[in-house]
């Protein structure tokens, strides 16, 4: 039994796909079930079963998975605070988040707390969903993680910050500008730039397009963006309507380029932090979660 065989167990046991976690680790799929079957071997009891689509964790399975989460989870903290003691630098405080949440919702934030905390190094791995960033966070990676929130994060707490409401990003001199306000049957008319179905906002506005519209939108009307940026950007260019949620920073930004119309019927998307545990935050950790909150709160 190896550190890897119980960092891939975990990630299977997470992710419920081996091909996923294969392609996550850039190998394949065979070497990833090696890693399950030499810790089967090792307790002498199966530990994953097969089911119509991906796999599970068995009873033995789910014990084995919530002791090696939290141990790797805890041995990660120490190996981060042996670094620290090597380097001489205390104090870091690392924070996932996805590639455009810094600018929109944590720039003013960034740049109060290094100017009150000089000495406490920030540093942000940037991924490509939420659910990355909770991998991270849960793998030890990371003290804190800004994410989508949703009921099914497990082993890790969870604190909203904000809802952001939908809107339609449209070209200025698009018929739509002058609506008021839009519902699910004008965007089954309209080429929808999207977030892709297998994000947080990309699942919620799937559930509703669904259930508003019969059979969902045309696939050849439809565009999926792998961040919001990206679907503005294809939206100031006139390739399409982008839907995305009304954050801070993203949509001023477009100036007169770009107009916004509210969406309606659409949930509002719940935003926030993310920590294993939040008593056990550093309170530099603590105090930057803080400093975020405040700013957006204020936004």
């Amino acid at each position: 039994m190896t550190l890897d065989d119980l960092k891939v167990f975990v990630m299977v046991c997470e992710a419920r796909n081996l091909s996923a976690v294969a392609r996550e680790m850039n190998c394949s799929q065979s070497a990833v079930s090696q890693h399950v079957r030499r810790l089967e071997r090792e307790v002498g009891l199966p530990l994953m079963e097969r089911q119509p689509r991906g796999v599970a964790p068995t009873g033995a399975g789910r014990i084995l998975h919530r002791a090696a989460r939290d141990g790797l989870t805890t041995l990660g903290e120490g190996l981060r605070l042996l670094e620290e003691v090597r380097t001489g630098q205390a104090g870091g405080v690392v924070v996932a988040t996805g590639a455009t949440s810094i600018r929109n919702f944590m720039s003013g934030a960034v740049t109060e707390y290094c100017a009150q905390f000089p000495d406490i190094g920030l540093e942000f791995h940037t991924e490509s969903s939420s659910r990355r960033c909770l991998q991270a966070l849960r793998a030890g990676d990371a003290d804190l993680a800004w994410v989508s929130v949703t009921p099914d994060a497990q082993g890790v707490e969870q604190r909203p910050v904000t809802s952001l409401e939908w809107v339609l990003a449209v070209r200025h001199d698009d018929p739509l500008a002058r609506e008021s306000s839009l519902g699910a049957d004008e965007l089954s008319r309209t080429r929808l730039i999207r977030p892709p179905a297998g994000s947080s906002s990309g699942r919620q506005v799937e559930q509703y397009l669904s259930g508003a519209v019969p059979g969902g939108l045309p696939p050849r009307v439809t565009t999926k963006a792998a961040d919001w940026d990206t679907a503005l950007l294809l939206a100031e260019l006139g390739l399409g309507h982008a839907l995305v949620p009304a954050a801070p920073g993203l949509v001023p930004r477009a100036g007169g380029t770009v107009r916004t119309v509210p969406v309606t019927g659409i949930p509002p998307l719940p935003v926030g932090w993310a920590a294993r545990q939040w008593s056990a935050l550093t309170p530099a950790a603590q105090e930057f979660a803080d400093t975020v909150t405040r700013h957006v709160a204020g936004a």
